[in-house]
């Protein structure tokens, strides 16, 4: 092992548009197609404009929506229909197809403020059936003066009761001072700034690194800690899992084997198939781009 050689990987998000609103995915990135199972993190958002996004399909994957500020109605063809509020978790499963729509509460005033993320499902479960839950509150870790909220697995000794169908952690904290974040080492990592920046000491160099706003740092396997600081209050995303050992395929809103599901599912889409639901929705249903 060598010492010398740094131990963070630091890349910034890239600019992406998502229903005519500009987002920072920082997820997923070339080299980094998957991170444990998370393979999609899009920022968006503090936003004064509504959310509109029409009736649109997925398959083999959940997506796990997290509000920091405002309220979004999801719906979906399951016939849910669920507020989601600042503290709460969405989280639906897709498996062989599902398709949901998102907006704003219709009395909407301030602003929308969050991220949705996308955890790819194992061979075990991607051809299973659709599903959602909401979590209406999600247990919280207190480090010194920072504390977070675990979304999904375990952290800091308390357990998330949201679905996960391969070993993985997701953690929002926010950071005020010095806290050390505990990890699992058979997991792989990512910590992606949502706001402010903090410094995160490199576990193989000792040397801080700062990490600014809508950058990612990613960490591999073998780390069982990770000190983390912020001068003023930093929100934060920690992500990982087992390396998740299965090359996947992201296209549109799918995530598949390969281009052959991907070319299935889009013209189940298009010729309005059993396969995807109605969704009851006033909003128009996005149309498939181009297989490509």
């Amino acid at each position: 092992m060598d010492l010398d050689r740094p131990a963070l990987e630091i890349w910034p998000s890239r600019i992406a548009d998502v229903g005519g609103q500009s987002v920072h995915r920082a997820l997923p990135k070339h080299l980094h197609r998957t991170v444990g199972p998370w393979c999609f993190v899009d920022l968006f958002g503090p936003s004064a404009q509504p959310t509109r996004i029409g009736p649109h399909p997925h398959i083999g994957l959940h997506t796990v929506t997290w509000l920091f500020d405002g309220e979004i109605v999801h719906t979906d063809s399951l016939g849910t229909r669920q507020p989601i509020r600042p503290g709460q978790l969405n989280l639906m499963t897709a498996g062989r197809g599902v398709a949901h729509a998102e907006q704003s509460a219709d009395s909407f005033s301030g602003h929308i403020h969050g991220v949705q993320l996308w955890v790819a499902q194992p061979e075990t479960t991607r051809w299973g059936d659709p599903a959602f839950e909401h979590h209406e509150s999600l247990p919280r870790v207190v480090l010194g003066r920072s504390d977070a909220t675990v979304l999904a697995g375990s952290f800091g000794g308390v357990a998330s009761p949201a679905r996960t169908d391969t070993p993985m952690v997701g953690v929002q904290a926010n950071v005020r001072a010095s806290f050390e974040a505990p990890l699992d080492p058979s997991f792989e990592h990512v910590v992606v700034v949502a706001e402010g920046s903090v410094t995160i000491e490199d576990p193989m160099t000792l040397e801080p690194r700062v990490v600014e706003a809508y950058e990612t740092a990613y960490l591999p396997l073998g780390h069982d800690a990770l000190a983390l600081s912020s001068e003023s209050r930093a929100r934060i995303l920690l992500l990982g899992g087992e390396p998740f050992g299965t090359e996947i395929l992201m296209w549109w809103n799918f995530v598949a084997r390969t281009w052959d599901e991907m070319a299935e599912a889009r013209a189940d889409w298009v010729t309005d198939s059993d396969r995807f639901a109605a969704v009851d929705s006033a909003l128009d249903r996005i149309a498939a781009p181009p297989l490509g």
